[in-house]
């Protein structure tokens, strides 16, 4: 007597399971589609244009501000005498224009650890300004001039408040960048996102001069 015996692999059809031809296709979501958008970098020209989209929104808020300021001069208007320590922090983000600038080109030129000096710099130096900002606050407080004492005073704590805290984003980016360079992290995209950041910095710097000018100089 014989006995005859039947694997599995005699009676399995092909295609099914694992060896089937379009399994692996299924999994990947159907082809290259989904490695294409990870693999997405965004090139130099869309840091830039979102940059220049940011700061033309910060523009059309100050100018909606500005206008209201104009608006609302009348009688009760009382102007108020500058802080003593928004001339230091005013020299503060000046200096901190001239470092992000000398880290910027220290960067193109190759020259790594002046350029983590120089970040690392303006860093400290936006955060002075922001202390300078708080200072002046309080010295204002300690005069008995509050947000609502008049007109003048709450576009001021408005301004400066709103200025400063555009800022402070701005230091946040920057810290993100110092940390990537000491560690030695720094890729194409760290690259191009100091250029975005130092085109930010010097809007600050000339958005502070405007405010400067409006708030103490234009019709005082």
């Amino acid at each position: 007597m014989s006995t005859v015996t039947t694997t599995d692999r005699e009676t399995k059809p092909k295609g099914f399971g694992a060896g089937g031809p379009n399994n692996g296709s299924r999994k990947n979501g159907g082809g290259d589609g989904g490695d294409k958008n990870r693999n997405y970098k965004p090139t130099p020209d869309k840091y830039r244009l979102g940059i220049w989209l940011g700061i033309a929104s910060i523009v059309m808020m100050f100018m909606a501000i500005t206008s209201a300021l104009v608006i609302r001069q009348g009688d009760d208007w009382s102007p108020i005498s500058i802080p003593s320590a928004l001339w230091l922090s005013t020299s503060v983000l000046f200096a901190s224009s001239f470092t992000i600038e000398w880290a910027r080109r220290s960067l193109k030129r190759g020259m790594n650890d002046l350029f983590k000096r120089w970040l690392s710099a303006t860093m400290l130096l936006g955060v002075l300004f922001v202390a300078g900002q708080l200072l002046a606050w309080r010295q204002l407080v300690l005069s008995g001039i509050f947000l609502s004492t008049n007109p003048h005073s709450s576009f001021f704590y408005l301004m400066t408040g709103l200025h400063g805290l555009h800022l402070l984003g701005g230091i946040i980016a920057l810290s993100w960048i110092v940390f990537g360079a000491w560690r030695n992290r720094f890729s194409k995209e760290q690259t191009m996102a100091v250029d975005a950041t130092a085109i930010y910095w010097h809007f600050m710097d000339i958005l502070w001069i405007y405010l400067f000018l409006l708030l103490f100089v234009w019709r005082n």
